[in-house]
């Protein structure tokens, strides 16, 4: 009975989906969108030597250079003409959110709504153009300079030329990521910038089994560390979905009202407040601040080494901040909490919350409207956003220590990794059952209309 019951539930949400023709043609625009990115990932830049690239990137691995790669999904190992993926683009937000708190101009155009955005938007792109040229820079001239000490040479005609190529082609990739981006957030599902970032890491994921796998098979790793690390895979996976779907229920109660028909009893609901406010976000943007200048000083320091003091401070800092090393924990546990304070004051704003309440004539038992609504918010949002910056911080850095004690160099199986791949996919599930949800609410209506005419 329980499986014929479940089997009639999955027919009908089958059937369900299959009606859904403008659900079918995003779902389509998304993964082709994402097919894009993944072809892109393999144009390599124009001047590049793909051998002696691979031969170099090589003595690399395990560094801050494949924790970048692993979020570009190897297009930095290939050198395409995406290799610095949307990075660039999320630092340039991250400026611009933080200049929009601190300068009182930028504030004021935030408020002014639609129009406000897409200015805000367009000095993000100028500032992505900026980066992306200072980034791209660097790369190439740390390109023709890499492994000239073992006599390998990654480009095929050094100079001037294969410099501005280099540079233009870098930032034609990143614009094109960008508005791909964009154009999946309209026309697709979910959240356009998150899914390239998750398709980058999920492209690593299979040669990462892999890998473990043929250790096991040569003897290089013990098969029980293996079982160790899918067995720590399945249970960061349970916990994280556990402490994305958990909330601090804020009970709100409206008082009686009179109408036509008498007094109305008096309504109560939850304002639901995510012990994860800030989601995914402050690991993408605590990397993504750790990275930039990290991928500046370690081509710039392999481009000038042995020549300049300068040269040598570089690739000593870049050596100190090596992936798993103590400082650069450090750093990202401390970028992880700024960020996840930082954006949850950004999402939520309980001052304009408070007013809102009180506006319709909502309040918190025991607390005044207002000011001191507006208090108590802030205080028991302060209270879960330590426990979510808490939670981020051990998801992000734990595994992470762990797996480089092992000597595992793939980082597709970090905690970083696993928390993006988790939260983007729950993200997107949730949209799909809402496009469901109101495709369904709209057949409805259309029957209820359709019953109201033949009445008439």
């Amino acid at each position: 009975m329980a499986s014929a019951a479940n089997r009639m539930t999955s027919n009908i949400s089958l059937g369900k989906f299959a009606q859904a023709t403008e659900l079918r043609k995003r779902l389509w625009f998304t993964l082709g969108a994402l097919v894009v990115f993944r072809f892109l990932s393999h144009v390599p830049l124009p001047g590049v030597d793909p051998r002696a690239l691979a031969t170099l990137y090589n003595t690399t691995r395990g560094g801050v250079l494949d924790f970048f790669n692993n979020f570009s999904g190897g297009a930095l190992e290939r050198m395409s003409v995406i290799a610095l993926g949307v990075m660039p683009y999320i630092t340039a937000s991250i400026v611009i959110q933080l200049a929009t708190s601190l300068s009182p101009q930028l504030a004021a155009i935030k408020k002014e709504g639609e129009s406000g955005r897409k200015r805000l938007n367009q000095y993000t792109r100028y500032g992505t153009v900026f980066l992306t040229a200072i980034q791209g820079w660097f790369i190439a001239v740390g390109l023709e300079n890499w492994g000239a000490s073992q006599g390998i040479s990654a480009v095929v005609d050094p100079g001037l030329l294969f410099r501005v190529t280099c540079v233009v082609s870098l930032i034609g990739g990143t614009m094109f990521l960008m508005w791909l981006g964009e154009q999946i957030t309209s026309r697709g599902i979910g959240n356009g910038v998150s899914l390239i970032i998750m398709a980058g890491i999920v492209s690593q994921l299979p040669r990462a089994v892999v890998n473990l796998f043929e250790g096991a098979r040569t003897g290089t790793m013990n098969p029980l560390l293996i079982l160790v690390i899918l067995v720590l895979a399945v249970g960061l996976i349970s916990f994280i979905c556990f402490m994305e779907r958990a909330q601090r229920r804020v009970l709100i109660q409206y008082p009686k009202r009179q109408t036509a028909r008498g007094m109305m009893q008096g309504d109560k609901s939850f304002l639901p407040l995510k012990i994860n406010t800030s989601g995914v976000i402050p690991p993408i943007f605590a990397s993504s601040l750790l990275l930039m200048p990290l991928t500046v000083a370690q081509f710039a320091g392999k481009s000038v080494a042995g020549e300049s003091a300068w040269g040598d401070i570089m690739l000593r800092v870049t050596g100190a901040l090596q992936h798993g090393s103590p400082l650069y924990m450090a750093l990202y546990g401390a970028g992880i909490i700024f960020f996840s304070f930082f954006y949850t004051a950004v999402v939520f704003n309980p001052e304009e919350t408070a007013e809102n309440l009180k506006k319709y004539g909502g309040f918190v038992p025991g607390i005044r409207p207002g000011k001191a609504t507006e208090t108590y918010l802030d205080y028991v949002l302060t209270r879960i956003t330590v426990i979510g910056a808490a939670y981020l911080s051990f998801i992000c850095l734990m595994p992470e220590f762990a797996i480089s004690q092992m000597g595992i160099t793939s980082l597709a199986l970090g905690g970083t990794s696993l928390l993006i791949v988790v939260n983007v996919t729950m993200d997107t599930v949730t949209q799909i059952q809402s496009h469901l949800l109101a495709h369904q609410y709209g057949d409805l209506i259309k029957k209820s209309k359709l019953k109201g005419a033949r009445n008439r």
